[in-house]
């Protein structure tokens, strides 16, 4: 997949190295994990660096059922690129170490409640720089996603 450029009859291929966003918190963890990915050489930089790349859309939100679902038993550091949101189905919520982009205010209370931690970004590049011990999770698909906003924009309401 990519352009081609008739000149060499070579396909170029497109992929975003920067982030189009003017946040600079998220700029700044742009350089931290592109400076750990060259460094440590370690698999999981170079994954949290692209989906730090990533537009808004393809982040998307996880809630704190699968967190649960996904951590049975693990004592590992849980990372999401993107937000976390709360589940009120959930009454019993296991402590575990949460590392977020965003955490709704209800989420991060429930977890600080049961005895967890809820850390970010440049603390867990502090702390565990190569990423082992971890747990990287991500929200539903982008393209299953992108299927649900499209038949609801479509939907009338009343």
């Amino acid at each position: 997949m990519g352009i081609q450029n008739f000149k060499t009859n070579k396909k170029v291929s497109i992929k975003r190295k920067t982030s189009r966003s003017k946040n600079l918190y998220l700029n700044l963890l742009i350089k931290i994990f592109r400076f750990l990915a060259r460094k440590t050489k370690s698999k999981f930089n170079t994954v949290i660096l692209k989906r730090l790349f990533s537009s808004r859309s393809f982040q998307a939100p996880i809630s704190l059922s699968r967190l649960i679902r996904y951590s049975k038993g693990n004592k590992k550091t849980i990372v999401v690129v993107g937000k976390i949101l709360n589940d009120e189905r959930i009454g019993d919520i296991p402590k575990f170490t949460v590392c977020a982009l965003k955490i709704s205010s209800s989420a991060k209370s429930r977890i600080l409640k049961s005895g967890g931690q809820v850390i970010t970004f440049d603390q867990l590049a502090k702390t565990n720089p190569t990423g082992k011990n971890t747990l990287l999770l991500r929200g539903i698909k982008p393209k299953q996603s992108l299927k649900i906003k499209r038949n609801l924009k479509n939907k009338k309401t009343l």
